[in-house]
């Protein structure tokens, strides 16, 4: 699938400074999700936000999701997939059901969100397909990640707190010089000022390129935005 620069139409750096509305926060329940009719059987996801706000569904998630489902659902046979901030495990589970992996998928979050990450697993009957995974940015990765050293990284709304964005990028870094080959796939919501300053970072250590999707148009007005990151020659 191709993909391309940022076109100014749609930049991020073209939003004003206001904030960009977050999504009222819901109390625990189980949501049947089919993403648009790209997933059967749909994905059980339990969300519950009592370990943090990673607890529920996000929408750079959901934008993220259906991606993969529509554009690379038979091409990942091979993968080594590691999912980062996956809260609940959203992205990860989506596609360990919809696409076709001969590999353990690892979906990784702090500590606190590791109870809900099995929940969904269970949920879902992948206990022998994904596994979660202690995963904290700027720490060493995990004996895990190292072993299987991942090619294929997926990042949904892991841009919203500052103090974290230098362990994110360390985090980054780490993983594709693990795997020179690596593609991260990052989504995120552009809220505030800030976030521009990690994407400009971003693009110092990583060719960062906007991802073609057919519904951008839609999800680039509500704030949202899907690039891959790959190491630079």
């Amino acid at each position: 699938m191709a993909s391309r620069s940022v076109s100014p139409e749609f930049s991020p750096l073209a939003f004003g400074e206001e904030l960009t509305a977050v999504p009222a926060y819901k109390a625990a329940s189980t949501t049947s999700i089919n993403f648009s009719s790209l997933l059967e059987p749909p994905l059980q996801l339990h969300e519950d936000l009592k370990s943090g706000c990673g607890g529920q569904l996000w929408p750079a998630g959901m934008v993220l999701a259906q991606q993969m489902l529509r554009y690379h659902r038979n091409s990942l046979k091979d993968a080594r997939i590691l999912e980062l901030g996956a809260g609940g495990g959203l992205v990860g589970l989506g596609v360990a059901i919809g696409c076709k992996i001969d590999n353990t998928i690892y979906i990784s979050d702090q500590e606190n969100m590791v109870e809900l990450m099995r929940k969904n697993i269970e949920l879902n009957g992948l206990e022998s397909r994904v596994k979660e995974l202690v995963l904290n940015w700027g720490d060493p990765l995990p004996d895990e990640v190292i072993k299987q050293k991942p090619n294929l990284i997926l990042a949904a709304d892991c841009v919203y707190f500052e103090p974290a964005f230098p362990l994110l990028l360390a985090t980054l870094e780490e993983l594709l010089d693990l795997c020179k080959e690596s593609v991260i796939y990052f989504c995120f919501k552009k809220r505030r000022r800030a976030d521009m300053q990690f994407m400009k970072n971003a693009r110092k250590k990583f060719v960062v390129e906007e991802i073609e999707d057919e519904d951008r148009e839609t999800f680039s007005r509500e704030g949202l935005f899907l690039y891959t990151f790959r190491r630079k020659p």
